[in-house]
């Protein structure tokens, strides 16, 4: 009987290397053709795992958690310095989808950084900043600015607690005067106090105190005095 010969399927010879070019696992350096280059692991081509990555235009490095080819987890952003051009911290900290996001550390400088939590690679949540003139915001934060309840206290001990609203003191707060020996508590709007009560606070101790103390307030209902002046403050910001 006849025998019937089928002919022998080949694969093109560029699905072979293809296959042998699939990134999956512990991989030795990878070179880009931009010269960026990354030693660690990979799941389908994609950076997955634990990872350094290194950048050729800047000479910056990261070293962390990867997942599906971005920076998710933990791990820490470095920088040359220009100088010495030794490695220096950059943020150290949790990341999400190639963003800041979570608990972390970024340095802005030697003597400015920032430890809180972050969202969408912005200070968003609680954090502390220590900034370079010396003082220090610690509080809510939303999208890189002051917002909700916070404390800065200046170099000179004077310090806000109180509300704020898109970098700016905004809401009910009270002003520390230490160096005068005052205290200011009152309604606040973009930075500027608007109504309030002024007093005395630890003016036998302060450094520079005013002149003459505060005299007492003579009105008979101070506190309705200065609750109607709040509320017309708030129906005009309405």
């Amino acid at each position: 009987m006849p025998i019937v010969k089928y002919p022998r399927t080949v694969e093109p010879l560029w699905t072979e290397w293809d296959r042998k070019a699939q990134k999956c696992g512990l991989r030795h350096t990878i070179y880009g053709v931009n010269r960026d280059h990354y030693t660690g692991e990979w799941l389908d081509n994609l950076k997955h795992g634990k990872g350094t990555q290194t950048w050729k235009s800047t000479g910056a490095i990261y070293n962390g958690d990867w997942k599906f080819g971005k920076r998710d987890g933990y791990g820490t952003y470095s920088i040359p310095d220009p100088v010495t051009k030794e490695y220096k911290k950059v943020y150290s900290g949790w990341w999400k989808n190639d963003k800041k996001c979570g608990y972390g550390i970024k340095f802005y400088s030697d003597m400015e950084y920032y430890e809180g939590e972050w969202s969408g690679g912005k200070r968003s949540g609680w954090g502390r900043m220590y900034y370079k003139d010396g003082s220090i915001y610690e509080g809510q934060w939303l999208e890189d600015q002051h917002s909700g309840q916070g404390m800065l206290r200046l170099t000179n001990e004077n310090r806000y607690e109180g509300m704020w609203k898109e970098g700016k003191k905004h809401g009910l707060g009270k002003f520390f005067y230490l160096n005068k020996g005052q205290l200011f508590e009152g309604f606040w709007v973009a930075d500027i106090p608007k109504c309030g009560t002024m007093i005395d606070f630890g003016r036998e101790e302060a450094p520079t105190p005013t002149q003459y103390p505060i005299p007492k307030i003579e009105l008979a209902n101070p506190d309705d005095v200065l609750e109607e002046a709040q509320a017309m403050l708030d129906d005009s910001q309405e």
